[in-house]
C-alpha cells in the first residue's frame, strides 16, 4: 500500500471519506495527484455489514458528543456516520438533481424577511454534465438506460393513493441502488436495510468504489481513525498542512499542498471555527463571518398510514418511491414558498418504535406497535430556507474525548416552513385516507438531520460567504470545502448526488491547478 511521509509538502490531504471525500480522493488521485485522505472512522468490510439495524448503528453512527438547541433533538441533533464511506453508509441513495429555479432561490421568490436567500455561483447549465457523470458513476436508476426498481408493497399503497389525489408524477425514484449487476456490484435483493449499509453492495457506497480505485491508483494513502483537529496556515494566505489525533491520541501533522475538507456541515464547521489563528480570530477563512452560518437540514416530517390490509413496508428497499408534483409549484395557493418532495419511507420496527413513542408508554402504544404489518409510511422533505440564526457553533466550556469543543446544532423553523409543514401532513394523510386508512399519524420534529447543508456558503462576494464556485475558499487560496456545507440553499432535493457532482467538478478544477503550478 501507497505510504507518505508527514513532510511530504507535494500531497493533498482530503478529511473525510464519504461523498464528497470519496469523490475527491480518486478523481485526484487518479489524475496522478498524491493524496493523503484522514478519516475519523474505522475502516468495515462488506462481511462486517449485517441485517441488523441497532448493530449497525453501534458500528458506523457519529456517536461522539453533540448538542441540539431550537427543535434540534438536544442528545443527537444529527445522524451522520463515522467510518471510511462516510454516511454513504447511511444514506437512502435517493439522487435527485437541483432544478434551475432551486439555484436561484433569491431571483425566484424575492426578498423573504428573516432568511438570507441568495442565488447560486453556479448555474443548472454549468453543474449539468457533473450530474451526467455523477449518474453514470452511481449507476442512478431511471438514468443511462439503467431500469428503475420494482415497487415494494408500501409503494403500491403509495401510488394508488396518490393517483386518487390527483398526482401524476410518481414512480420508484432515482436511486443509486443497482437494479441489475453493474460495475462489479450486484443488485438489490430488497433487504430493506438501506440506512444501516447495504449487506450486498448494491447501494452506492464510497467505502467499496471510490476509496478502492483511489487505492489502485497508487497515489492514495487512506489514514482510518485519525481525527483532523486543526487546519495550519501560513502568513502568505496558504494552509500547509493538518493536525490530527491517531488512535492513540497521539498527534500529528501532515504537510499539504492543498486541503479538501469533507467532514459532514458538523464537522466541517467545527474544524474550521477550531483552526483560529492570529490571523483567523474567528475561525479559519472565517473573514466573512459566515462559517457556521445559514445551516439548512430540510423541512423533514413523517405520515403512518394504519392501512385495512398487510402492507410489510420493511420488504424492500428505504426510499424507493417519490412524488415529484408538489416540487414544481410555486402557488400562493399552498400558502408558502418553495417546493417538497414526498417519498416513502420503510422505517423498520425499531425505528417506529422510537419515532412514535411521542405520548409515553402505555397499552395504546403498545397496540400500535402491533399494527406495524399493517403501516405504510411516507416522508415529507421540504426546502428549507437558509437563516443566519440556524447555526453551528462550538460549545463554551463542553469537551469531547479528543478535548476539542462540543459542536452545538442550532435549528428553529422558518414560519414557511411551518406552512410547508401543515400542507405537507395533510397532503401524506389525503394520500392514505383515500385507500381506507384506519388511523394516520404523524411525525414531527423527532427525526435528527441527514441532509447537513450551508455552513460554508459558496457566493460570488467574498464578504458574504465562504468559498467561490468551485468550493475554493476566499481568504486561502488552497483551502477547499467538499461537501454539503458549500450549499447556498437547499432546493428540496436529496442533496448527496449535488455534493458528488460538485465534488466531481472541483476535483477536476483542483487537478488543473496543481498541473499549472498554480497552487
Amino acid at each position: 500500500m501507497t505510504k507518505f511521509s508527514l513532510n511530504d509538502p507535494s500531497v493533498v490531504v482530503v478529511i473525510g471519506s464519504g461523498a464528497g471525500g470519496g469523490t475527491v480522493s480518486d478523481i485526484l488521485s487518479n489524475n496522478g495527484i498524491n493524496v493523503v485522505c484522514l478519516e475519523a472512522g474505522k475502516r468495515l468490510d462488506l462481511a462486517d455489514i449485517v441485517t441488523n439495524e441497532a448493530e449497525m448503528f453501534g458500528k458506523i453512527t457519529w456517536l461522539d458528543e453533540r448538542q441540539g438547541s431550537g427543535i434540534a433533538p438536544p442528545p443527537f441533533p444529527v445522524w451522520n456516520c463515522k467510518t471510511v464511506g462516510g454516511t454513504t453508509l447511511h444514506w437512502t441513495a435517493t439522487s435527485v438533481r437541483l432544478l434551475e429555479h432551486e439555484f436561484n432561490a433569491h431571483s425566484h421568490y424575492g426578498d423573504i424577511a428573516d432568511t438570507t436567500l441568495v442565488d447560486w455561483p453556479v448555474t443548472l447549465a454549468e453543474l449539468e454534465p457533473f450530474y451526467a457523470a455523477a449518474e453514470n458513476r452511481l449507476g442512478v436508476t431511471g438514468t443511462n438506460n439503467i431500469e428503475r426498481l420494482p415497487g415494494n408493497n408500501n409503494y403500491l399503497v403509495f401510488e394508488a393513493g396518490a393517483k386518487q389525489c390527483g398526482y401524476k408524477e410518481i414512480n420508484t425514484g432515482n436511486l443509486a441502488i443497482n437494479s441489475r449487476p453493474r460495475d462489479g456490484r450486484g443488485s438489490c435483493l430488497q433487504l430493506g436495510f438501506c440506512t444501516s449499509g447495504c449487506a450486498v453492495g448494491a447501494k452506492w457506497s464510497s467505502l467499496y468504489t471510490d476509496i478502492p480505485s483511489a487505492e489502485q491508483s497508487g497515489h492514495f494513502e487512506l489514514r482510518t481513525e485519525s481525527m483532523a483537529v486543526k487546519v495550519n496556515h501560513d502568513n502568505k494566505g496558504k494552509v500547509t498542512g493538518v493536525d490530527y489525533l491517531d488512535d492513540n491520541g497521539n498527534r500529528h501533522t501532515q504537510s499539504a499542498r492543498a486541503v479538501c475538507i469533507a467532514g459532514n456541515a458538523v464537522e466541517t464547521t467545527r474544524l474550521l471555527l477550531n483552526s483560529r489563528s492570529e490571523q483567523f480570530p474567528d475561525g479559519l477563512a472565517n473573514h466573512s463571518g459566515q462559517v457556521g452560518k445559514n445551516y439548512m437540514r430540510h423541512l423533514m416530517a413523517g405520515v403512518v398510514g394504519i392501512m385495512p390490509g398487510r402492507v410489510n413496508l420493511h420488504r424492500g428497499a428505504h426510499q424507493a418511491g417519490i412524488i415529484h408534483d408538489e416540487r414544481y409549484h410555486d402557488d400562493d395557493k399552498r400558502g408558502f414558498f418553495g417546493g417538497l418532495l414526498l417519498e416513502t419511507v420503510n422505517f423498520t420496527p425499531e425505528s417506529m418504535a422510537r419515532f412514535l413513542r411521542t405520548g409515553g408508554w402505555g397499552n395504546t402504544y403498545a397496540k400500535l406497535l402491533e399494527q406495524y404489518d399493517r403501516m405504510a409510511a411516507m416522508l415529507i422533505v421540504g426546502e428549507d430556507p437558509p437563516m443566519e440564526t440556524n447555526s453551528i457553533t462550538l460549545h463554551l466550556t463542553r469537551k469531547d474525548r479528543y478535548g476539542l469543543p462540543v459542536p452545538v446544532v442550532h435549528y428553529e423553523h422558518h414560519d414557511n416552513s411551518k406552512r410547508m409543514l401543515r400542507y405537507g401532513l395533510e397532503r401524506g394523510r389525503r394520500i392514505y385516507e383515500a385507500l381506507g386508512a384506519e388511523q394516520v399519524l404523524e411525525m414531527v420534529d423527532v427525526f435528527p438531520a441527514t441532509h447537513n447543508m450551508g455552513t460554508a456558503r459558496m457566493g460570488n462576494d467574498p464578504a458574504a460567504s465562504v468559498c467561490n464556485h468551485w468550493g475554493q475558499t476566499h481568504d486561502l487560496a488552497n483551502l477547499f470545502i467538499s461537501d454539503g456545507s458549500l450549499f447556498p440553499t437547499s432546493g428540496c432535493a436529496n442533496p448527496t448526488l449535488t455534493i458528488i457532482a460538485l465534488a466531481l467538478r472541483q476535483a477536476e478544477y483542483l487537478t488543473s491547478l496543481i498541473r499549472s503550478d498554480s497552487i
